[in-house]
């Protein structure tokens, strides 16, 4: 009679005269995970533990946070054109007073990375 184990498709190996399980995780395909991806994987496993063991057992780990590095990327980009379109910050700013434009742009940026990080990599 089969274990659940061996049922479930399971393979076991002999060390020694005993039966261990053959236990791998599956393979997954690498994708690049850039700042938000890796953000996100901090994350998880700081306060989402069980989710993180999930994704990585499953062997979908990598595809998980790849696209969330991809969607937040937009994101992101997205933000930071519609604030300043909204603030009227124009590449004419930039070649009048860099220096403005340069302290504009860098609250912009960190305005976006606030908004992304509260609303939705750690929802």
């Amino acid at each position: 009679m089969k274990s659940l184990f061996e049922q479930l498709g399971g393979t076991y190996h002999e060390e020694n005269g005993c039966l261990i399980p053959d236990l791998r995780l599956r393979a997954e395909e690498e994708q690049p995970i850039d700042t938000w991806g890796q953000r996100h994987l901090d994350y998880l496993k700081q306060y989402r533990k069980v989710t993180y063991t999930n994704l990585l057992t499953s062997g979908k780990l990598n595809t998980y946070l790849a696209d969330i590095d991809r969607q937040e990327r937009k994101r992101f980009e997205r933000l930071i054109k519609g604030m300043k379109q909204a603030q009227g910050i124009t590449e004419c700013l930039k070649e009048e007073n860099a220096l403005e434009w340069t302290g504009k742009i860098n609250s912009i940026r960190t305005c976006a990375i606030e908004i992304i990080e509260n609303e939705i990599l750690y929802a």
